[in-house]
């Protein structure tokens, strides 16, 4: 009898169901979030685009469990986290999420190195040296670990937070415009490092982008617009990124 070998299935990392996010109502109702569906693979880079005000941020937001839907569900893994109080939000965040903001959120007291560290140290934890080592060559910090963030250029301070973000190796890193506040060459190098992350080391990106050349370095790109999901590439490059949304109208 031969056995047959079935092919591995693809697991999911994070994904939203029926997703709402609602302000206001009556004539002042705005849906961020218009019943949005979409999963989020693992060991994969994804890049979400859409205009100002299409809910792209909205989503990035409460697939961290930073923000809450107004109805349907969140999942990390299979971990509802939209049923979680916050107690259990904050310990899976601490623990299981990583970010990358375009605001840097360092901590101006704190060196670069224990701003890496800051996540980690709260957990309790501490990264393995070859790993930390890694983190910090490739985000070319070895001669900034004392400085402050008023002592860092606005390139440095964000590789601090991209190395703070992939430290803990999270089961997702959610990235808003990571960067943006950049210059080409920061934002190249930034972005190299994220899909080594991906490629090398199984890790989860999820990033929201305006920036074509930033949605190129994704294995897919979803688009919304007014709260939903109007469109998806695969195996982008930053010409059919930029094609893609010519032909939507921006």
């Amino acid at each position: 009898m031969t056995d047959t070998v079935s092919p591995p299935q693809t697991k999911i990392a994070a994904r939203a169901v029926g997703a709402f996010k609602i302000y206001g109502s009556g004539e002042a109702e705005v849906r961020a979030l218009n019943g949005i569906s979409v999963a989020f693979e693992t060991a994969r880079l994804t890049a979400i685009m859409g205009p100002s005000g299409s809910g792209k941020s909205t989503l990035l937001h409460c697939l961290a469990g930073l923000d809450r839907l107004t109805s349907g569900q969140i999942f990390l893994g299979d971990t509802e986290i939209s049923a979680c109080n916050e107690k259990e939000l904050t310990l899976i965040r601490r623990d299981k999420l990583g970010f990358v903001f375009q605001s840097y959120n360092l901590i101006p007291t704190l060196d670069a190195l224990e701003n890496m560290m800051l996540p980690m140290a709260l957990a309790g934890t501490k990264p393995d040296p070859a790993w930390l080592d890694t983190v910090v060559n490739t985000v070319r910090l070895e001669d900034r670990l004392t400085h402050r963030p008023s002592e860092l250029s606005g390139g440095q301070q964000q590789r601090v937070a991209v190395a703070r973000a992939l430290l803990s190796r999270p089961a997702v890193v959610f990235a808003d415009e990571p960067t943006g506040n950049l210059d080409s060459r920061s934002g190249a190098e930034i972005l190299t490092f994220m899909r080594k992350a991906v490629d090398e080391l199984d890790q989860t990106i999820v990033m929201v982008t305006h920036d074509p050349n930033a949605a190129g370095y994704a294995n897919r790109v979803v688009f919304l617009a007014d709260g939903a999901i109007v469109d998806e590439l695969a195996d982008p490059t930053a010409q059919t990124v930029l094609d893609k949304m010519k032909s939507r109208g921006g």
